[in-house]
């Protein structure tokens, strides 16, 4: 018997995205645990709920890009919102992420909050409490990351940029 579905969880979006960035079908719960610094339990349970969302294949081991990508677009900030906080010591993300100024420039910077981070900023809240770790041997997660932060919080023209460059990364990642 299934068990109910709660609801998807912030980390369920970073899974599946790292499931994308993996480039491979041959990846197992404890690659992606080892990656993430999530438990082999919570990935489970993540897939589980993706899956029930329909947002991976009954398989577990195939994003649905199309409804991801409808889900990111339409539902994230919705279902995730993110509203910047005080200002500290971060990782860029949003539209000071290195990438988003090449289209956006801003005064202002938005980070998530890392001892080791290099830039001031207000704070907005990672999916998860690992994500900056996990991101740091990863720079195309990071990437797709903060395109959906200037998705939760970025004005109307940000989002637009953020949309159009997702959705180009997403379609380029090759599919297993």
């Amino acid at each position: 018997m299934r068990r109910k579905h709660n609801g998807m969880r912030p980390q369920d979006i970073v899974i599946l995205l790292k499931i994308i960035t993996m480039h491979s079908e041959n990846w197992q719960l404890k690659d992606l645990a080892n990656l993430l610094y999530i438990s082999n339990s919570e990935i489970s349970e993540s897939l589980e709920r993706s899956l029930y969302a329909g947002l991976i294949d009954f398989e577990k081991r195939h994003v649905q890009r199309g409804n991801m990508t409808d889900f990111l677009f339409h539902g994230m900030k919705y279902v995730f919102p993110a509203q910047p906080g005080i200002f500290t010591r971060g990782v860029p993300t949003a539209h000071s992420h290195p990438f988003m100024q090449a289209f956006i420039n801003s005064e202002q910077a938005y980070v998530w909050p890392s001892s080791s981070g290099s830039v001031l900023g207000q704070a907005i809240e990672p999916f998860y409490a690992n994500q900056v770790k996990a991101i740091e041997e990863d720079e195309e997660l990071y990437q797709l990351l903060a395109l959906l932060d200037v998705i939760r919080v970025g004005k109307l023209r940000e989002k637009t940029v953020a949309e159009k460059e997702l959705k180009e990364l997403l379609a380029h990642v090759k599919s297993y």
